[in-house]
């Protein structure tokens, strides 16, 4: 059944970069569930920042006369279109590079070769009238090992704010349509036939990143959670489940045809990497799923431990921990089901160094694992994840290169102006793993490959995308993890760069913005529990975003309304499909009907390779 709401929470807690108080009436931090910054960050009080600036400096960052309360394949695929092309060159920068060396260089000014600030000598003319231009970034492919993180700076992400539409009335979406996943509507078919919520969702893939059909049936993971617990208590109660259905099928239910195969893992599995089993709470978030020889699966996953107290507050910090786990896949004429999965295998846990740990913030990001072989390198496989650049929670960290903006630029900011507005409470970074061994249970952290600081606390889920030797990166947000000064909608951010380890630029104007939810960033958000009357029904449609092949996007529903007539969702959006070229992606307007196509629909796009034939049923 499907939540129907028509007011707020007053656990609800928002508050606004532009002023000085945290909406809650109490100090901050404070959990998710206590001060609702969103209902898909199990982590929100890190987001619930301690602001000192005043509202003259948010409110001038803001874009226009209204002001507001600024709100904390194509076919083949991924590395299919670049199997052919395994020659990536490469550099070992000790510093950041930008088109401005090039003209130092030519005047002779070696010595500016190693500034460490990016972008000084841009040309601001084409930027947009009362915002600063977007820093620089040469998509130059530096060692996959190299000390190099790419920034998506403030300059970068204030282009966001450029593009949205001032006198956009309420309701009304203020994003570019082409940018902006079309509205979804509210009579949603249920995939689990009512039996769980679902939420974060991925395929069966390949080391590719392609997504094989298992025996004639299309395969996929999700976050569940029993529809006896309330949506949003969802996070701590998380389980990782299947579904499966028949491969190319013409017509299908409205639902997607899928059957929910169970959960995966055997009854407390995933906590017995826990070496403190006093947990309240143990669940399991985020991964991929890797096919291998025969049937042979790898889940990789975040397992999470919680260690609450009868009232709910935090005894110790929570202990996210990246995690492997082998089993076997099977299938017949009537469907598919998976054995072991017994073995849990502790990978990678925070190391304080290049990804903030538990000690350093109680509230620090670490999850989200996506593997895969990089062509340019053979014979070694990598992980990107969801992390926080190491440093005290606090610590006034964010510099200029941070900010990204050229010297003299008239909308500039200083790193003290921003950090005194609470900025430096968002630093969020990708993170990069090399594994060490053949079974893929050894890694090495390397440093991230990007980093947010002062900009936004969470980069989730993300993955890497190959396309006419480009690599993308992508990867998801929400509109209330933004930095004080910073604006921007839940959706999909794209990066492109020559190699996994890239000064990648942000797509789309230069902004990163790869295919919102439809919003109007002249009103606050309100919460998915109370979407603000005056935003766009979609703003909170779709979240969870996974980018497939053939440029097809899957996401999960969240909300869709506003709080006089909302609906909450917890099963899969219909898919879209984006258009992938260079630093542009655009939103395929003629994919389905209006750009919106099939309720969870998640195709494979090749088989794999096994005998054919049914395998024997288990017995009782």
């Amino acid at each position: 059944m499907r939540g129907r709401g028509t007011g707020g929470d007053p656990r609800a807690c928002r508050r606004s970069p532009a002023a000085t108080e945290v909406r809650c009436g109490r100090s901050c931090p404070v959990r998710e569930e206590d001060h609702g910054a969103d209902d898909d960050d199990p982590l929100g009080g890190q987001r619930c920042t301690e602001l000192s600036a005043n509202a003259n400096y948010a409110n001038r960052l803001t874009h226009g006369v209204r002001r507001r309360s600024l709100t904390p394949r194509e076919s083949g695929h991924v590395f299919a279109s670049y199997r052919k092309q395994t020659d990536v060159t490469t550099t070992t920068p000790p510093r950041r590079h930008t088109r401005a060396l090039a003209v130092l260089a030519a005047l002779g000014t070696a010595a500016a070769l190693l500034t460490s600030v990016p972008a000084h000598a841009v040309d601001t003319e084409d930027a947009v009238p009362g915002f600063p231009a977007p820093t620089v970034h040469t998509q130059e492919a530096y060692d996959p090992a190299a000390d190099f993180t790419a920034k998506w700076t403030r300059a970068d992400a204030r282009q966001i704010a450029a593009m949205s539409d001032k006198d956009a009335a309420p309701r009304a979406n203020s994003l570019p349509e082409e940018f902006t996943m079309p509205t979804v509507p509210q009579d949603f078919p249920d995939m689990s036939n009512e039996e769980v919520w679902v939420w974060d969702s991925w395929t069966l893939t390949d080391e590719n990143a392609d997504q094989p059909s298992f025996k004639g049936w299309d395969v996929v993971f999700s976050l569940v959670a029993d529809r006896s617990l309330g949506f949003d208590d969802r996070h701590t109660s998380a389980r990782l489940g299947y579904f499966f259905r028949k491969s190319d099928v013409a017509d299908r239910p409205a639902d997607g045809g899928w059957t929910y195969g169970g959960l995966v893992f055997p009854d407390g599995a995933s906590g017995a990497i826990f070496e403190d089993q006093s947990f309240s709470h143990q669940t399991e978030w985020s991964g991929s799923t890797r096919i291998f020889d025969g049937n042979k699966l790898r889940i990789f996953y975040t397992g999470v431990a919680f260690y609450r107290n009868a009232d709910g507050t935090d005894r110790k910090p929570y202990d996210p921990r990246i995690v492997q786990s082998e089993g076997r896949i099977f299938a017949d004429e009537n469907g598919v089901w998976m054995t072991g999965f017994r073995d849990q295998h502790d990978m990678l846990q925070a190391d304080g160094t290049y990804y903030q740990d538990g000690a350093q913030n109680p509230f620090f990001n670490f999850r989200d694992p996506f593997t895969f072989e990089d062509p340019a390198h053979p014979g070694k496989t990598y992980m990107v994840f969801e992390g926080n650049t190491a440093a005290v929670r606090g610590e006034r960290i964010c510099t200029e290169e941070d900010l990204g903006y050229a010297e003299g630029d008239p909308h500039a900011e200083t790193p003290d102006e921003v950090m005194d507005a609470g900025a430096h409470f968002q630093i969020a970074n990708v993170g990069l793993a090399v594994a060490d061994n053949a079974a893929l249970t050894e890694w090495t952290f390397l440093p991230p490959i990007l980093s947010a600081n002062c900009v936004n606390d969470q980069t989730e889920r993300p993955q890497i995308f190959i396309k006419d030797g480009k690599y993308y990166l992508f990867t998801i947000t929400h509109r209330g993890t933004y930095a004080a000064g910073i604006d921007g909608p839940e959706g999909v951010y794209g990066f492109v760069g020559d190699g996994i380890r890239s000064d990648f630029q942000p797509v789309n104007r230069g902004s990163g913005l790869a295919l919102a939810s439809p919003s109007n960033l002249n009103y606050p958000a309100g919460t998915p529990f109370a979407p603000n009357v005056d935003q766009h029904p979609g703003q909170f449609q779709a979240y969870s975003h996974y980018v497939m092949p053939d440029g097809l996007v899957q996401s999960f529903i969240d909300t869709i309304g506003t709080s006089d007539d909302f609906v909450r969702g917890g099963t899969l959006a219909p898919t879209v499909r984006v258009d992938i070229d260079g630093d542009s992606v655009t939103v395929d307007r003629n994919y389905g009907v209006n750009g919106l196509g099939e309720w969870a629909d998640i195709p494979t796009n090749y088989a794999h390779s096994i005998p054919a034939g049914a395998d024997p049923r288990p017995l009782p």
